[in-house]
């Protein structure tokens, strides 16, 4: 499952930085998340180190895109393949 900014976001800047798929960006008023490229850091890390950072808690599972870990370990192999 990919994962969400929500509107709490206070635009602190503590997540783009530290997402490895650079699927963080910043939207019209929060920052937000591409889903196509958000592994939840699957084949980098152990932990989301974007909600590993967030200071407000903003970062949770977003429930449109729901994906196994399986499926996040292949989007990291396709996206890692990419470059």
């Amino acid at each position: 499952m990919a994962l969400l900014i929500t509107d709490e976001c206070i635009n602190c800047d503590v997540c783009e930085p530290e997402c490895p798929n650079g699927a963080i960006s910043q939207g019209d008023e929060t920052y937000e998340i591409d889903p196509s490229l958000c592994t939840e850091c699957v084949g980098h890390y152990e932990t989301a180190q974007c909600v590993e950072v967030c200071p407000v808690d903003c970062i949770i599972k977003d429930p449109n895109h729901e994906e196994s870990e399986d499926a996040l370990r292949a989007k990291f192999e396709r996206i890692a393949g990419g470059n």
